[in-house]
């Protein structure tokens, strides 16, 4: 535990450091150590990009994803097959889905899973945005890609709950991924194998 620091301006920089997730307060005095040791065009740069992150960035308003624009380079390229739907809980699953080169079509990003301990149910989640879409387009597959954890298979059969009152074919990654595990800590080849080998959707008790 450290009580005391040198400067408050060090003190500070730890503190906000710190309130990142993952990072303790001995993380954090390196990485400020490691700021002050650079030149300033270093910590300028870095500033200047967090700000930017923060205020220019958008969401995609297709499929919820981060983006530079309004419609994301997925959702505008035109080679992407649009009447097929991987839905994900976060824009790291899609990165993860995107690094496999094995999937063409387009995202739907939930922004996270349905888990009433932690107070978030379906509202909370872009699962409307997602009947819509199927209601307005021509959506042929909605393919299920979230994590292999008690949360994630709520949300896989509240959305199959949904979905069945719509012609579309609803299909589910296969299960090379373990119990428990997230999308973004999985390793490529499984992940790429896990969407060829998708299976149609079946929920079990």
């Amino acid at each position: 535990m450290i009580d005391q620091y040198p400067s408050k301006y060090l003190e500070n920089a730890v503190l906000e450091i710190s309130k990142l997730p993952g990072i303790g307060k001995k993380t954090a005095l390196r990485l400020a150590l490691h700021i002050l040791k650079q030149e300033p065009n270093y910590s300028q740069s870095l500033g200047k990009a967090i700000i930017e992150l923060k205020q220019e960035i958008k969401f995609c308003r297709n499929c919820h994803t981060i983006s530079d624009s309004d419609i994301c380079n997925i959702c505008s390229n035109a080679k992407r097959d649009a009447s097929t739907i991987c839905v994900v809980e976060s824009m790291k699953d899609v990165m993860a889905v995107e690094n496999t080169h094995q999937f063409n079509g387009h995202y739907h990003v939930l922004g996270g899973s349905i888990s009433p301990m932690d107070g978030v149910g379906p509202a909370d989640l872009t699962i409307n945005s997602l009947l819509q879409k199927i209601e307005q387009q021509t959506i042929k597959e909605i393919i299920f890609a979230l994590p292999a954890t008690m949360e994630g298979d709520t949300t896989c059969f509240y959305l199959y709950k949904k979905l069945s009152a719509y012609s579309v074919a609803v299909t589910s990654i296969a299960r090379g991924i373990s119990v428990g595990d997230e999308l973004e800590y999985t390793d490529e080849v499984t992940l790429g194998r896990s969407i060829i080998e998708r299976k149609i959707y079946s929920f079990k008790l």
